[in-house]
Order: C-alpha cells, then structure tokens, then sequence
C-alpha cells in the first residue's frame, strides 16, 4: 500500500530546509518517504551532520556552504526540483517535526482535483495543533490580519509551513528574502499574480524539540519589520 502510495506521487517534490535539524531530519525524511518518493533537503549550512542524516533516510542533499535563510533554502530546493521535468507540484515541509505526513498527502491529493495553483494548511479551520501557546496564536492572528492588509491575500494562518503548489508557480515564486520572512513574500508572489488558493486543514505538533527551534515573540515582530522594509524597496524598483 504505501509502495503504490509512493509511486503516486512521482510527480511530487517534497522540499525541506534544514539548519541544524540533526536529531529529527532524519525522522522527518524517513516519514516523507513512505508516501513521497522524492524528498530534497536543503542543508543550509549546517555544522551538526543534518545532511548525513538526509542521505541516510534516503532523502537529496542540496547544500549551502554557509547559512542563507529558510527562505534561500526553500528557493533552492524549488529551483531543483523545476529540474525535474516530471514534476508537477512542489511540497514545503519543515524538518523539526512539527507538521504530519498524512497532512501533505491530503493536500497533494486536494490540489490534482481543485481549480486551484497552491494549498496553504491552516492551524484555524477546526483542527486543534497541540501545545500552541496563547501568545503564540496571538501573534499568529496578528500576523494574519498584517498579511491581509498588505499582500490583499485572505487567509486564516499566514505563517504556515507546509505548503503545496504547482509547477506553473513554481517558476514564478522566485523569493528573494532570504530570512523567515520568505512566506511574506509568498503571498505577495501571490497577490501579484491572482492566484487561485485554499486552505486546508492541519494539526502541528508543537514539542520540546521544536518549540526550542521555532521563533520567538520578539523575532516574530523583527521579521514584520523587515517585510515592510522589503516591500517598501520593492515598490521603489
């Protein structure tokens, strides 16, 4: 069953940007695998191993010889896979843990039957994501109401990783902000080009592990400033 699950989704590039991810890469690749036989990660310059582990659960390594950002991680691994001519959709999945695999095979599954280009999952649309912090949805629903107002893009959560697109945006996404405000920029992309979307539904797990990897408040409010900063320059282009 999960052989013919695999083969499937042939056409699929799962991409995850790694820094530092050793304990759990591993585990998260192992996982992808079952149901997608194509997974990149993108080992942006990290000095614990995390890209042996990739190689040992089966996973590519692309590799930055030093830190760029998740979002220069995730443009990397998207302009691999647009090297594969086979490749129809893209997967972004974070390599702490955090999201489920069962979530990106329902939104694989979802995109190959909707009139849509990208699927987007939401922590909002009724599924409880275990040990999110009330400051922590705080800022998130923040951080939605921001998004709507600049980009022009309706969503419930803004800052979701896990993500699903077609080749067709794919070639059009080429971010330039190289830091966690890459998913700013993604909307943006998306705005500009009225792109067709939904939401779907998904659980994160929010362990030790990962909370310790995620961003903290104060961070959070450093990237919104630095998407300002960028949006600002880019209108002045």
């Amino acid at each position: 069953m999960e052989e013919r699950r695999a083969v499937a989704n042939e056409d699929v590039w799962v991409v995850v940007p790694t820094f530092n991810e050793a304990p759990m890469v591993g585990t998260v690749v192992r996982g992808l695998r079952e149901s997608f036989p194509r997974v990149v990660g993108v080992d942006d310059g990290s000095i614990d191993g995390s890209d042996a582990e990739i190689r040992a659960a089966g996973g590519v390594v692309v590799r930055h010889p030093i830190n760029l950002g998740a979002g220069a991680a995730l443009q990397t691994g998207v302009e691999f896979a647009l090297h594969d001519p086979g490749m129809r959709y893209v997967v972004t999945f974070d390599a702490d843990g955090q999201h489920r695999v069962a979530d990106a095979v329902g939104m694989v599954a979802r995109i190959r039957e909707a009139p849509v280009q990208v699927i987007i999952g939401s922590r909002f649309l009724g599924v409880d994501s275990h040990g999110m912090t009330a400051s922590r949805r705080w800022l998130l629903r923040v951080a939605t109401v921001f998004e709507r107002v600049t980009s022009g893009v309706r969503l419930t959560d803004a800052h979701q990783g896990l993500r699903v697109f077609d080749r067709e945006f794919a070639t059009i996404l080429d971010l330039r902000t190289p830091d966690m405000g890459w998913a700013s920029e993604f909307l943006d992309r998306m705005g500009s080009h009225h792109t067709p979307f939904e939401e779907y539904p998904v659980r994160v797990a929010y362990t030790e592990y990962s909370r310790g990897k995620g961003q903290r408040s104060m961070n959070s409010i450093n990237i919104g400033v630095d998407v300002l900063i960028n949006r600002i320059l880019r209108g002045h282009r």
